[in-house]
């Protein structure tokens, strides 16, 4: 299934980090601590698919859930506003949670105010509570709104969870925001998580905008998986079909995807799609090959690349032709002819748009794996 965002057939080597989620969203139900998630990989790798499978996990386990993806532009607040709106309503339906739940829609009836938000078609029927979520300062009115969802859910007896995906847009102050809300929370013992994924610079976005983020959130790596989880990506959906794949043509799939989900996707699409029988032969595999590169780069990478300026696309051919990275900023400033200060700007706005980030100081690297690969392709 090799498509954004739905869960594949073999939602294979993620065990450990599901586990983890299962336990903290029990945890924070009965009054205990635990921490948020942020997922942090690359293009590919399958951090939308998780955080849909911790969604799934939040609601089996009581959690009323809410799940955003972080547009590149606009405001959280107007992102959050109608997701907190459905979250009360739904608490406000446990008699036990509906004083609190109706205090929490007047918090954040001010809120909307506030931040000038367009209710449109999720018109809020109670007045504003004064003093609380309206001060018009992101940082406390987000407290004050995950304090009010926080005590509507714990009376209740549930939890809220909040999954935010491409945290990367996020800006700064936002992003702060996020993290003292739920630092207030996780201090008044509110049953509050906030499971978020973007590429690996979340981290240290998250450190800058507050440095005690470390400690509230735990930032597990979403990369390749490892042979034996890429192998059973591979043949479990092709046997649970009562058909198999021969080794030496698994071998093959994993060796070309390098493990990595979304490719591993492509590669058994198009080889379950080639073989004219059961098993699955190396020959099969090698059609597929041909069939998936030429996808990937009609859809795939070509979306990626066609965003770019020419002279963004000029740097990171430049970063490809120097083989595979990570690559250092002076040496692109070299291929390039430029200065590396010249460059900055050409740089911080190929980042912005989420195609390179910085995984050390003065390197840089794609976010898209094989997407070198396929600038050498095409710019031969």
């Amino acid at each position: 299934m090799p498509v954004a965002g739905p869960k594949p057939p073999e939602l294979a080597g993620r065990d450990v980090i599901l586990n983890e989620a299962a336990i903290a969203l029990q945890r924070v139900i009965h009054g205990r601590h635990d921490r948020s998630q942020i997922l942090l990989g690359l293009r590919g790798t399958g951090k939308t698919v998780l955080l849909n499978a911790i969604e799934t996990l939040a609601q089996a386990h009581g959690h009323i859930t809410s799940f955003i993806e972080a547009p590149e532009t606009g405001r959280l607040a107007d992102q959050l506003y109608p997701k907190v709106h459905q979250a009360l309503r739904k608490l406000s339906g446990f008699e036990a949670a509906k004083a609190a739940a109706y205090s929490g829609l007047r918090a954040l009836r001010g809120f909307a105010g506030a931040f000038k938000i367009k209710i449109g078609d999720v018109a809020i029927s109670v007045d504003p509570e004064p003093g609380v979520a309206d001060s018009g300062n992101l940082e406390f009115d987000l407290v004050d709104l995950f304090q009010a969802v926080g005590r509507a859910a714990q009376a209740a007896g549930s939890g809220w969870s909040l999954f935010i995906d491409e945290l990367q847009y996020l800006d700064e102050p936002e992003l702060a925001a996020l993290i003292v809300a739920i630092h207030r929370s996780n201090q008044t013992n509110l049953p509050i998580l906030l499971f978020g994924a973007g590429p690996p610079q979340i981290a240290a976005l998250s450190g800058n905008a507050k440095s005690y983020a470390e400690r509230l959130f735990s930032f597990p790596p979403i990369g390749a998986l490892d042979d034996a989880s890429a192998r059973a990506a591979i043949r479990q959906p092709i046997q649970e079909e009562g058909e198999d794949i021969e080794d030496v043509a698994l071998a093959a799939i994993v060796r070309v995807t390098h493990g990595f989900p979304y490719f591993l996707q492509e590669w058994g699409y198009q080889a379950w799609n080639a073989a004219a029988s059961s098993p699955i032969a190396e020959g099969d595999v090698a059609m597929a090959s041909v069939n998936a590169l030429k996808r990937l780069d009609e859809g795939f990478f070509r979306v990626r690349l066609d965003r770019l300026t020419p002279k963004e696309r000029d740097y990171v051919v430049a970063m490809a032709r120097l083989g595979s990275g990570p690559y250092r900023s002076a040496d692109v400033a070299d291929a390039l002819g430029e200065s590396v200060q010249s460059l900055g700007p050409r740089r911080a706005s190929i980042i912005s748009k989420g195609m390179i980030y910085s995984p050390a100081h003065g390197d840089i690297a794609f976010t898209v794996p094989m997407f070198d690969d396929f600038l050498r392709r095409t710019f031969s």
